[in-house]
Order: structure tokens, then C-alpha cells, then sequence
């Protein structure tokens, strides 16, 4: 009898010292260990199995957890509570929802579990349901959990309004309320409920240093650190890091070198500190001083040296690391990624035990950025649990690749598409020239519960630009003012260039003129679109104007002056402008300020000056350059820089007819009918095949595109009705 209750307690004794051990491996990451330990182990119970499942899920590996648990022998609430939070842990909030209404049974951690669940992931509506129906409202975990999740989301009444309801009140519900205000940096609200709290701990002091650390008021964030009874590790973490997120390095290196104690969160938070501020000679001085280094001391640094485009420094740091974790795998195959190694990116990848989400969708964006997308599906199709991210990489890359037809079919297949998938499917047409495609999607989500931001705006109004829709970006613009974008530098921005386009040029400035800070690329977008429309003037009166202000120029800035003194037969200015780019804002000049340059003495019979600038070796590859000239010398009649001009425009562009049509017209307009045939004759023989001619019209609230004599065009008598009254008017004011 003794014996056997003897062996009963050792049993019992190497059982617990078991599950002991799976818990602290799957604590240190260390997953792998923990599945010998439970795989050998002869004897398991149910607390076995909930510790697995543990391990499993805190370690990203839901899905094992998952059939660990479908496969228990006997389950109680411990593992159904373990299995919801490791759905939670994960984000996975429908999964530990569903999990939770299979439930017979739950006690308070449970409902205290799903509305945490609910309310961090933001369905309140669906958290204040299951709220309603939980059958002791006097746990004070469900009240604190609904609380938070209000004053999180910025719903300040709702979250005061069940604070003002609960039953009984504890700190943790004081500070849930305190947290909300602090975190969404409403400072005055927070001050006013920390001045109202009755009891205040460590916690309280430091939401609020934390909120004027996120407000960047390091002024008011001292003053409460200072006046802290006594502050702890996270008070001195939190202000040292917001003197970190400020620059203010100096000042936080004194402030760690003067912690009563320092554990590791500290010199975590001192060696990002210099990461983030570039520093990585004292961040690894500082690594290779810590005392205790763990998983993310190293994968800081490693990082750190992945930010910096140190490569080696980081992999060699990875191969050091006594216990390699995902982040730190994930860092470093972001690195050969941006670096474009895609080989040692795959090598690395495929050496993972054990991937996250964010390791999948880094190595599928990967491949998607090199244009590899036959192998970005495969891993894709590989993956088990895709996310939002996931999606809409696929369609983003599908859509850099040209294959818009595969990037619409993932986005039809997409479940729970968000404004980045919107955002990606309009800018993917946008950037493959299907501007009436990028409109109708535009439309199409107007039409759902996702409402647009400023990239979608921005999209839309570039669609119209390009098609010449000005009435539909009227009707855009009306829409932008409603959804409060107006002040939008990215939007404004894109209304300049529709109205410039569009020739409404008192529309694009007006818009210009409404904007508070108008950044380079606004300055730049009227600038050009006063040159468009042949204002050469007013071009260089903004140019003039935007130096004075102390805006920089940049190249594209210059490319628009220059062409507003090339229309406007500004000699003497563009050549002054040239110059000063060069000598004054050091700017190399590009092929498209020397074709400006062309341009500009090309047009003002110039021929022989305009040629020697093309003969430039930096843009004598430029086909448009040459086509320039050659149209240049037709007006003049050179037919000596013509005849040269026309040699490197075809050997540039041989397969081009008009081309070949402009040569002919050249040699036909000084009587040179054989030279002119023979260009004639050269395109039958170039195989240069003439596009047909495409032109689209507004009619309706419709843009329509056609080509010559289009009758496969819903309401054709109409549109060209319209076409012909246009043509009318046309002729009409060119003979008055």
C-alpha cells in the first residue's frame, strides 16, 4: 500500500515538475522543447494539455493549439478559456468568438475573455450584447473591460456613462477611464479625472506622463515624473523614451545612467532609443554591456543594423542569438528584401520553424516587389490563415507586375476588404492607364460602408485628370469638401493637376490659394499647369514667388519653368533659370530640362543652338528631344538639322509612324517630293502599324472612350451629335 502511494507521489511530483517545464519553455519561446517534453511524456492530464495549448498559442501557432485542443481526451473550462485567449492573443477575434457560443458551461473569466475580446478589436455594439446577457453584472473585470474598450475607441460619454452605472469601482476601473483619455491625448479631460480620483497608485502617475510623452509635451511630462511619490521602472522607461521619441538623446542617456535599478525593459528601451535615432555604434556598446540580454535586446539590434543596410553585422548577430525568434528571422528577411537578396531571403525563410503572419506577408511582399508573383501565389496558397495585409499585397503586387486582370480577381475573391484594398485595386488601375476602370471603382466603393480617405481622393481625382472629366471631379471636389479632406496637402494637390489639366486654371489657383502650407509639389503642380496652358508669365511670376517664400525648388520644379519659357518664348529667362539650377540648387540636369532647352530654341528658330544641346551626351538617347527638333525645324524649314534630327529620331524610334509621317511632311513642305516618298515608302517597310486614335467625352455624369467611326457605343447618335457641335464651334472660332 505504501509503496504504491509512494509511486502514486512520485507520479503525481514528476507530472507537476513536467508541466512546470512546458509552461517555462513556452515562456522563453523555446516551442520546440516543450513538444519533446510533452511528446515523451508517459503520463499527461488535462493541466498537460492546457499548457501545450498555451505554449502553442502565446508562440503564434494557433492552428496546433487548435488540434491539440479538438484532439484532448477530456476538456474543462481552464482549456476552453486557454483556447479563446489564445485566439485573442492572435487576433483572431470571430474564431474565439465561435469558440465561445460552442461553450455548455462558462464561468466570469470567460465572459470577462470575449467582451475583452470584442471591445479590443472593436465591435462595441456586439461586446454591449453579450454584456446585457452575462448573468453577474457584478464582476467588476467585465465592467473595466467594457470601459476600456469605449475610452479606447474615444467614445468618452459612453465610457463615463458606465463608469457612472458600475456597481462598485476599483482603481483599475479609475485608470481604464484615465487610459482612455491619456492614450487618444486628450490631456485637458485626463487632468480634470486625475484631479477627481480619490486614490491614485503608481499606474495612475503614469498614464499620465505617458499622455503628454504621446502629446510631445516633454515640459509637462517632466513635472509629473518629478512629482511621482515613488516612480518604478515603467515611469523611468516611459519618460527616458520620450525623450528618445524627441531627440533629446543626451538627456536620456544622463537620465538612465541615473535608475535606482535598471532591469531589461530599461536597457531595452535606452538601446531602441538609439536605434531609432541612428545611433548604432552606442546601441550595440550599450547591448554589449547588458548584464541580461534576452529576445528582444537582439532583435533590436539586429534591427537596428537591418534599418542602417548593415546586412552582414545583422545576420552575423542572428547567428549568435542563443534563441532565434520569428521578429528577429522576420527583421532580417525585411532586410535582404529591401536590399532585393531574394535568395538569402528564401533561405532564411525556409530555415523558420516556426512563421507568424508578418513572416509570410514579408516574404510574399518580397516577391511581389521583384515582380515574382508566380511564387508569391505559392506561398500564398500555402498559407493557412491569411490577413488583410496578406490580400492586399497580392493585389498590390499583381498590380505592379501589369496583370490588373489577376489583381481584380483577387480582389473579388478578398473577404473583409478594407480602404487599403480599395485603395490598392483603384491605384493598380490608375497606374496601368484604366482610368475609367479606376472611376468606376472609385464608384463602386462609395456604394459600400467604407468610406473614402485622402489616397482614394487623391486616385479619383488623378483618374479624372487624365481622362479630361472635369464635371465628375467638380462633383469629386464637392465630395471632398463633405468628407472633411478639403485641407488635404495630397488632395489639394490633386485637385491642382485635374483643373490645370483641364484648363481651369483659376479653379487650381484658388485651391492653391486655400491651402495653409502648400508643399513643393503644390507649388510645382500650378507652375506647370500655367506652363500646360500657355501662361509662360504667370509660370515665372509663381517661380519667382515661391523663392522668395524660401520654398526649394527641386527638378520637377525646373522642368515646369522651363516649359513655361519655352511656350512663352522666354529666351533670355530660361537660360537664366537653366543656369541657376545648375550653379545656385546644385541640380544635374536631366533629360527633361535639356528637352525644355530644345524646346525653348527650337521655337524661337534657333535650330542650329537647339541642336548642339541634343547632341549632349546625357540626352541623346531621348527620342522625344529629337521629335521636338524635327518639329521645330518643319516651322522653320532647316531642312540641314532636320535631315540629322530625323536619322536619330528613327534609329531611336524606327517602329513609330508618325515618325516616319513627320520626315515626309518635312521633305513634302520644301519641295523634296523623292526624299518624301521614301519616308513614305519606310513605314511598310519598318512594320510601324499607326494607332488607332483614341478620345473619351463627359456626357451624362458618363465618361465614354471610342475610337474613329465607334458604333459599338451605348447612345452613339448622341455622342456624336455632341461631337459635331464641338467640331462647329471649333472651326467657328478659329476663322473669327
Amino acid at each position: 500500500m505504501r509503496r504504491g502511494v509512494r509511486a502514486l507521489a512520485e507520479q503525481g511530483s514528476r507530472l507537476f515538475d513536467q508541466n512546470s517545464r512546458i509552461v517555462q519553455l513556452g515562456r522563453s519561446a523555446r516551442v520546440e522543447e516543450a513538444v519533446d517534453v510533452f511528446s515523451n511524456m508517459t503520463h499527461k492530464n488535462t493541466v498537460t494539455y492546457n499548457s501545450m495549448i498555451s505554449v502553442y498559442a502565446k508562440n503564434g501557432r494557433i492552428r496546433d493549439a487548435r488540434k491539440l485542443f479538438d484532439g484532448m481526451p477530456h476538456r474543462n473550462l481552464v482549456s476552453w478559456n486557454t483556447m479563446i485567449a489564445g485566439y485573442l492573443h492572435d487576433g483572431r477575434t470571430e474564431e474565439a468568438y465561435g469558440l465561445f457560443e460552442k461553450m455548455r458551461r462558462r464561468n466570469r473569466h470567460t465572459w470577462a475573455l470575449v467582451i475583452t475580446c470584442l471591445t479590443r478589436s472593436g465591435q462595441l455594439e456586439r461586446a454591449r450584447e453579450v454584456f446585457d446577457v452575462v448573468p453577474d453584472k457584478g464582476d467588476v473585470v467585465l465592467w473595466n473591460a467594457m470601459i476600456a474598450g469605449h475610452a479606447k475607441k474615444g467614445k468618452f460619454d459612453e465610457a463615463r456613462l458606465l463608469f457612472d452605472e458600475m456597481p462598485v469601482k476599483n482603481l483599475v476601473s479609475w485608470n481604464s477611464m484615465l487610459a482612455g483619455y491619456t492614450k487618444n491625448q486628450e490631456m485637458c479631460s485626463a487632468l480634470r479625472f486625475f484631479d477627481e480620483m480619490v486614490d491614485r497608485d503608481i499606474v495612475s502617475w503614469n498614464l499620465m506622463v505617458d499622455g503628454f510623452v504621446r502629446l510631445g509635451d516633454m515640459d509637462s511630462a517632466w513635472d509629473f515624473f518629478r512629482r511621482i511619490p515613488d516612480p518604478n521602472v515603467v515611469s523611468w522607461v516611459t519618460i527616458l523614451c520620450g525623450l528618445m521619441q524627441n531627440g533629446r538623446v543626451v538627456e536620456a542617456r544622463k537620465l538612465f545612467d541615473e535608475m535606482p535599478t535598471r532591469n531589461t525593459v530599461s536597457w531595452n528601451a535606452m538601446i531602441a532609443g538609439y536605434v531609432d535615432n541612428c545611433r548604432m555604434d552606442e546601441a550595440m556598446s550599450l547591448f554589449m554591456e547588458m548584464p541580461d540580454r534576452d529576445s528582444v535586446s537582439w532583435t533590436t539590434v539586429i534591427n537596428g543594423y537591418v534599418r542602417i543596410g548593415n546586412l552582414d553585422k545583422a545576420r552575423n548577430l542572428l547567428e549568435e542569438m542563443p534563441f532565434k525568434n520569428v521578429a528577429a528571422q522576420t527583421a532580417m528577411i525585411r532586410g535582404y528584401v529591401e536590399s532585393r537578396r531574394m535568395d538569402e531571403a528564401t533561405q532564411l525563410f525556409h530555415q523558420i520553424e516556426t512563421r507568424d503572419v508578418v513572416c509570410w506577408n514579408s516574404m510574399i511582399a518580397g516577391y511581389a516587389q521583384v515582380g515574382r508573383m508566380d511564387e508569391a501565389l505559392d506561398l500564398f496558397n500555402q498559407m493557412s490563415m491569411k490577413d488583410a495585409v496578406t490580400w492586399n499585397t497580392m493585389i498590390t503586387g499583381y498590380a505592379q507586375a501589369r496583370q490588373m486582370d489577376d489583381a481584380f480577381a483577387m480582389f473579388k475573391e478578398m473577404k473583409g476588404k478594407n480602404i487599403v484594398s480599395w485603395n490598392s485595386l483603384i491605384k493598380g488601375f490608375l497606374q496601368n492607364n484604366s482610368y475609367l476602370d479606376a472611376l468606376k471603382s472609385f464608384v463602386c466603393m462609395c456604394k459600400t460602408a467604407i468610406k473614402p480617405d485622402h489616397s482614394t481622393f487623391a486616385c479619383g481625382l488623378s483618374a479624372c485628370a487624365h481622362l479630361a472629366a472635369v464635371q465628375m471631379g467638380k462633383q469629386l471636389h464637392q465630395l471632398v469638401i463633405k468628407s472633411g479632406y478639403v485641407g488635404d496637402v495630397f488632395v489639394c494637390n490633386s485637385l491642382i493637376t485635374l483643373y490645370s489639366k483641364c484648363g481651369h486654371m483659376i479653379f487650381a489657383q484658388l485651391v492653391f490659394e486655400t491651402m495653409d502650407n502648400p508643399d513643393v509639389i503644390s507649388w510645382n503642380s500650378l507652375i506647370t499647369g500655367y506652363a500646360w496652358n500657355g501662361h509662360g508669365n504667370e509660370a515665372v511670376a509663381l517661380f519667382e514667388q515661391m523663392l522668395l517664400e524660401g520654398v526649394t525648388p527641386d527638378e520637377v520644379t525646373f522642368v515646369g519653368v522651363l516649359s513655361a519659357c519655352s511656350h512663352g518664348g522666354l529666351i533670355d529667362q530660361g537660360t537664366k533659370y537653366f543656369r541657376k539650377m545648375t550653379e545656385m540648387f546644385a541640380i544635374k540636369p536631366l533629360a527633361e530640362h535639356y528637352s525644355c532647352m530644345v524646346d525653348l530654341f527650337s521655337r524661337a528658330g534657333k535650330c542650329e543652338e537647339a541642336f548642339e544641346i541634343a547632341c549632349d551626351t546625357n540626352t541623346k538617347e531621348n527620342a522625344g528631344l529629337w521629335g521636338a527638333l524635327l518639329g521645330a525645324c518643319r516651322k522653320h524649314q532647316n531642312l540641314r538639322i532636320a535631315k540629322l534630327a530625323a536619322e536619330k529620331l528613327l534609329e531611336l524610334e524606327s517602329n513609330k509612324t508618325s515618325n516616319y509621317v513627320l520626315t515626309s511632311n518635312i521633305n513634302a513642305g520644301v519641295g523634296n517630293w523623292d526624299e518624301a516618298e521614301k519616308a513614305r515608302i519606310s513605314i511598310m517597310g519598318s512594320g510601324a502599324e499607326k494607332q488607332a486614335g483614341c478620345s473619351w467625352i463627359e456626357l451624362g455624369n458618363q465618361v465614354y472612350i471610342f475610337v474613329s467611326n465607334d458604333q459599338a457605343l451605348p447612345k452613339p447618335q448622341e455622342i456624336y451629335t455632341t461631337l459635331n457641335s464641338l467640331a462647329a464651334k471649333t472651326f467657328v472660332s478659329c476663322m473669327t
